[in-house]
């Protein structure tokens, strides 16, 4: 009996790809290339494998008249076109939960980072320039004031961790989560007024799009700080710039990024910035973990079984 055959609409991670080789027969971005030799291929395809930045829009999935799921290897999936999915009845999935605890470490490093000039100490410490003079006086982080932007799986977790440290913390997001027991504000603009460190873990897609914008930077305010691991979408870049450029803001941590992996020339040159390259769910454990959920639920969805963690629009 012949494998299934999947789609691969991305550059697949090895732990994922080498799960779905085992089992399926998998076309690499085959639609990219030949579109006549994709035309005779699409009536096959019964499963598309994507990355949490892939686009499976609504030309495609015209497309394939036998698919029967999509699988995201990642948390986000707003390339995804879940409405035309749910209309040809096309189950989507995604890797929430597994991938929780090390984005909410990593923004807890970044704050730590650009509070603390880490890097900025590492490379004064490298460079020689510790016997001419100590570095710059740094920010205390224990018992500082943290406003969440998006209070959901990894916003919690990272409220968890900040607790550790003393700080208050306080929330906005599309419902207000009284449960949480923290201090809600309507919108990021209120929030960021009354906080120091602004942590940006919110959706990404068209809804959020630049939700983090001047005016919300200028209410963070000059000693304020931006840590953003969600979308380079949810942050309005070259507003960004601006403020750090001016000092409207003390700094920024940034894990994403508008264009990525293309970083604008004026981040690289500001010394009050921590750049990561969308990292924060790179760890070994984690990123097994993620293969092996998504694979599970191309298989389920393949079998007409249960889906493991369908996305909330195909529950």
């Amino acid at each position: 009996m012949s494998k299934p055959d999947i789609l691969a609409v991305a550059k697949l991670h090895p732990f994922y790809l080498e799960a779905l080789q085992a089992s399926f027969t998998v076309h690499d971005r085959a639609h990219e290339a030949d579109a006549a030799a994709f035309a005779e291929l699409a009536p096959r395809i019964s499963g598309i494998a994507a990355m949490g930045e892939s686009r499976v829009s609504r030309s495609l999935l015209a497309q394939l008249p036998n698919l029967k799921v999509v699988s995201v290897f990642g948390v986000g999936y707003d390339g995804v076109d879940t409405e035309a999915a749910r209309e040809r009845g096309i189950c989507v999935t995604h890797t929430p939960d597994v991938l929780s605890d090390d984005v909410a470490d990593l923004a807890i490093g970044l704050m730590l980072s650009i509070a603390r000039r880490i890097p900025q100490a590492d490379q004064h410490v490298r460079a020689g320039r510790w016997p001419s003079g100590p570095m710059p006086l740094g920010r205390k982080v224990t018992g500082a004031r943290l406003g969440i932007v998006g209070l959901g799986r990894i916003g919690k977790a990272i409220a968890r961790r900040a607790q550790a440290f003393d700080m208050s913390i306080a929330y906005t997001a599309r419902s207000e989560k009284p449960e949480s027991g923290y201090l809600h504000y309507p919108n990021p603009k209120a929030l960021a007024a009354e906080v120091d460190f602004l942590v940006v873990i919110t959706p990404g897609g068209a809804g959020t799009r630049h939700l983090i914008n001047a005016e919300v930077l200028s209410a963070l305010g000059p000693n304020g700080f931006l840590i953003n691991v969600a979308r380079g979408s949810v942050v309005d870049e070259s507003a960004l710039v601006h403020a750090l450029q001016s000092g409207l803001i003390a700094g920024a941590a940034l894990d994403v990024f508008e264009n990525e992996p293309n970083v604008p020339a004026e981040l690289w040159s500001l010394g009050n910035v921590v750049l990561t390259p969308h990292m924060a769910s790179a760890t070994q454990q984690t990123r097994q973990a993620m293969a092996d959920l998504a694979f599970a639920n191309m298989r389920a969805g393949l079998a007409g079984e249960p889906l493991l963690t369908p996305v909330p629009e195909c529950r």
